[in-house]
């Protein structure tokens, strides 16, 4: 998948990495094995989420030895300019921090520190580095005087310790998480909305700046798409049972109508995000996307928009793209529910699982999942089921009209509703951080709604 666009920058073909993530595996055993609260962590991982620990790590902190850094480089991770932290940059695995004493840690993501220790049945004795408004958040929850087990939160900051933030950072964050939160969606035109969305943004980086504010506003659009899709509401209930929050994340996937995709890319870049990689599925498809990461928060955004294949060689990504006459999948969910930024809210979050666990656990609680799209060493992918929505009968009516669906269809949608969103369950191997295009496109063809109605 190489990054062929011009404004992209210079990605590389992702491809599995077995021994990286060989080592890393390795590592994470030994400190199951020295700390017993690791493996009764990982054990709960399984059994009560679905997930894997490594889908949590944030990093792993041991000591300098000459030993541990040839031993890193072998495997292909790189130091940083202070040679103490270490990443691969090729495999989707936790950073590597070494120290000059002996203290071993490893750390969790989650999403709030506090939550995390209620879950594990600590108090307030237990002391959390950072106020409750700085961007990095973090407390022991159990050691052994060597090693030790510590939860994190990091809110668009990469760093290892609290950046020691003014109190005055608090009212403000109360403040856009506000108004992003319950921004209007649906203004008189959608220029109208995204031009909403670039204001409120920039208010926000102006006291917060970008990268906080990218985080706070993924925080809401993630509560906006909970509250309409079931499937998340259980999982999320399932992992905030241990406080973990949904800081397994592996990217969002926003819909767009080709009139609205130079939008919704501009906006993302304001937001900090760059273009990576995309794809083009060819002619049968009738769909591309762009892929988006923004390096502070490591957010990744799947941007799906309806593609011709004379458009797949220039930079869709930045260059207008003309209505169609016709629609494909992608196009038709955006007039039948609104652009995924605006109206609908996000088509799905993608989290990263022990596939069969997570499939089991679900299906045990009511939730079903479609067939895989991806089944594969290193990636495994599947939805659930999609959860209906009602279709406003403007919708309808306009959709009838233009020919994009017929009057039997929008019956239907009247009756039944239409796929509205998912919940996507994935599983990484071996360190690959990219994506099947072949598998998304089937799966594309088969969340059509004409097709599911028909």
């Amino acid at each position: 998948m190489k990054p062929d666009a011009p404004h992209s920058d210079h990605w590389p073909d992702w491809s599995p990495q077995p021994a990286a993530a060989g080592w890393m595996t390795c590592r994470l055993e030994e400190y199951c094995a020295w700390l017993p609260a690791i493996e009764t962590l990982q054990a709960r991982l399984l059994t009560e989420t679905g997930t894997r620990l490594l889908d949590w790590v944030d990093h792993l902190q041991l000591p300098a030895t000459d030993e541990l850094a040839e031993q890193l480089a072998t495997f292909g991770f790189q130091s940083d300019e202070t040679g103490t932290v270490w990443q691969h940059p090729l495999a989707l695995l936790p950073r590597v921090r070494t120290v000059s004493n002996d203290e071993r840690r490893l750390a969790i993501r989650v999403e709030r520190v506090a939550e995390f220790l209620l879950a594990a049945g600590l108090d307030d004795g237990t002391p959390i580095a950072g106020a409750p408004w700085d961007s990095i958040r973090q407390a022991c929850v159990a050691t052994d005087g060597v090693t030790s087990l510590w939860a994190i939160e990091r809110h668009g900051d990469r760093r290892f310790e609290p950046a020691g933030l003014p109190r005055e950072t608090a009212a403000a964050l109360q403040h856009h998480y506000q108004s992003f939160l319950l921004r209007r969606r649906d203004l008189a035109t959608d220029a109208e909305g995204f031009e909403d969305v670039a204001q409120r943004f920039t208010a926000a980086a102006e006291e917060l700046g970008t990268d906080r504010s990218c985080d706070l506003f993924f925080a809401t659009e993630r509560i906006y798409w909970q509250r309409r899709n079931r499937a998340a509401r259980v999982q999320k209930a399932r992992q905030d049972q241990l406080g973990l929050g949904w800081a397994n994340h592996d990217h969002h996937t926003y819909r767009s109508s080709r009139e609205n995709f130079v939008r919704l890319v501009g906006l993302l870049e304001q937001m900090g995000f760059r273009c990576r990689e995309r794809f083009y599925a060819g002619r049968e498809a009738g769909w591309g996307a762009q892929v988006l990461f923004q390096p502070a928060t490591e957010l990744v955004v799947f941007a799906d928009v309806d593609l011709s294949p004379d458009e797949a060689s220039g930079d869709f990504a930045h260059q207008g793209l003309m209505p169609h006459d016709t629609l494909g999948t992608i196009g038709l969910w955006c007039k039948l529910h609104g652009d995924a930024m605006l109206q609908a809210g996000l088509h799905h979050l993608e989290c990263q699982f022990d596939f069969t666990a997570a499939g089991h656990q679900l299906a045990a609680a009511g939730v079903d999942t479609m067939e895989p799209f991806t089944w594969l060493e290193h990636l495994k992918q599947a939805f659930t089921t999609g959860e209906r929505w009602p279709v406003a009968e403007h919708r309808l009516v306009l959709a009838v009209e233009s020919g994009w669906i017929t009057t039997d269809e929008a019956q239907q949608f009247r009756t039944a509703g239409a796929i509205g969103s998912h919940l996507e369950i994935l599983e990484r191997n071996d360190g690959y951080q990219g994506f099947n295009q072949t598998g998304i496109s089937d799966i594309i063809r088969k969340t059509d709604p004409r097709g599911l109605n028909s």
